[in-house]
């Protein structure tokens, strides 16, 4: 009987052991086929350019064998809202799509966001540009996507059909080239109320900029002390003209639900004669149409005023503060030099980085409109940049809820107005 006992347990320590060794040569054999591999992960907002970002990190993982980046994209009307829940959380991905606005340049300033100043994508950067991404502290927290503007595209043949020849200079004039495309049976312009991040990079941020900007030099540093006054009938009107357009039927029936790429789509299928889009968007707008289309620049000021363009950086990259910061940070190169025309090619974005990086020339069109527009006296920022994070997603809601009637011009400037001063009581030192 303990013959018997003997056997079997020696016959179970042979069988663990041999177990034991083929564990031990399967991890070998894996440890041998990645060996050392590091997976970032990159949590990107490319609503309109996800194809060419995986294209990217493709390329970076063949040149880089020892790291593999995981692309994640974000989803929803804003940047803030994807990272927010992550930095709560403590799950922030080691790169991350940012915009330069306060909210980013404090998690920098908090040790969330790395500092990317010694870098090649830092210094190759154009120098207007780094005040955008510089913290409080001092901080280089990222680097641009590229140079941003916001126009009005418009098809040049509906232009001609309704006999207009000449371009909208205020907004007075906007209304009457609108007025004149409806009586020639067309739709004057794609408004979307479905993607009412475009809303705010179009109508709220043209408005804030002729209604604001235009009148307060100094209004970045008083909206950040919150002695900047939003509840005014000249912020009223911001909201009262983006409603205007729809209420005179100069906006698409279903404007309500129309997204991102539907609305550039029925751009570009002739369905309506204007756009606000981004210079983002320029690969998108000019080509494969059937038809020549222009730019201007939005007419939201008023008659006898000089108009104050959109102008600043745009949606951008930057490095989170993890285990895995050397190896994002060379992604983050990658991203700003090699990989960059493969979004450029898509998009002709203007490129936020000094000639000779290897990036591809963007539509002419495009660069004589932005270099127009740094000279002009006055500029304003893209929306994302100007407003605090949480103003950003309110203003999403009070965008909406006056297109539905929901709430009154006025009443979307006071509540505008209490949030702004609300997160400078919390922010400001």
């Amino acid at each position: 009987m303990h013959g018997i006992k003997f056997a079997w347990l020696l016959s179970g320590l042979i069988g663990m052991l041999l177990l034991l060794g083929c564990d031990q040569q399967n991890n070998a054999r894996s440890s041998n086929a990645t060996p050392g591999r590091t997976t970032i992960t990159a949590l990107i907002w490319a609503p309109d350019w996800p194809q060419e970002m995986l294209q990217i990190a493709a390329e970076f993982d063949k040149l880089n064998p020892d790291v593999h980046v995981n692309v994640q994209f974000m989803v929803g009307n804003s940047v803030e809202e994807n990272i927010k829940p992550r930095v709560a959380a403590g799950t922030l991905p080691d790169l991350v799509s940012i915009n330069p606005n306060a909210y980013a340049a404090e998690l920098a300033d908090q040790g969330v966001l790395a500092d990317v100043r010694q870098s090649a994508a830092w210094m190759h950067m154009l120098d207007p540009l780094k005040s955008d991404w510089t913290s409080r502290d001092g901080k280089g927290f990222g680097v641009s996507g590229g140079v941003a503007t916001t126009m009005i595209y418009y098809n040049r043949a509906m232009f001609a059909m309704a006999g207009i020849d000449t371009l909208p200079t205020n907004f007075d004039e906007f209304l009457a080239v609108c007025a004149k495309l409806k009586r020639a049976g067309m739709i004057p312009v794609m408004w979307s109320g479905g993607f009412p991040n475009m809303l705010g990079n179009g109508p709220f941020a043209s408005g804030f900029a002729n209604n604001v900007v235009a009148h307060e030099p100094h209004w970045k540093e008083k909206m950040a002390d919150g002695t900047l006054s939003l509840d005014t009938p000249q912020v009223a009107d911001i909201f009262a003209r983006i409603a205007l357009i729809p209420e005179r039927g100069y906006a698409q029936p279903s404007f309500m639900t129309t997204g991102y790429d539907e609305g550039i789509r029925l751009f570009r299928e002739g369905r309506v004669a204007m756009a606000f889009q981004g210079s983002w968007a320029a690969g998108l707008m000019l080509h494969g149409n059937d038809f020549s289309v222009g730019v201007f620049v939005p007419p939201w000021n008023a008659r006898g005023e000089r108009v104050v363009p959109v102008l600043g950086s745009e949606t951008g990259f930057a490095v989170c503060e993890t285990p895995n910061k050397v190896a994002a940070m060379r992604f983050l190169e990658f991203i700003a030099g090699k990989g960059f025309p493969i979004l450029q090619r898509k998009r002709h974005n203007v490129s936020p980085f000094q000639q000779g990086m290897g990036t591809v020339v963007s539509d002419v069109e495009i660069v004589d409109y932005t270099n127009a527009l740094s000279r002009y006296p006055v500029t304003a920022s893209p929306y994302y940049s100007s407003l605090p994070s949480n103003t950003i997603e309110l203003l999403h809601k009070l965008m909406q809820d006056v297109l539905l009637r929901k709430i009154t011009p006025r009443q979307a400037a006071q509540r505008l107005d209490l949030s702004v001063k609300t997160e400078a009581k919390m922010h400001y030192k």
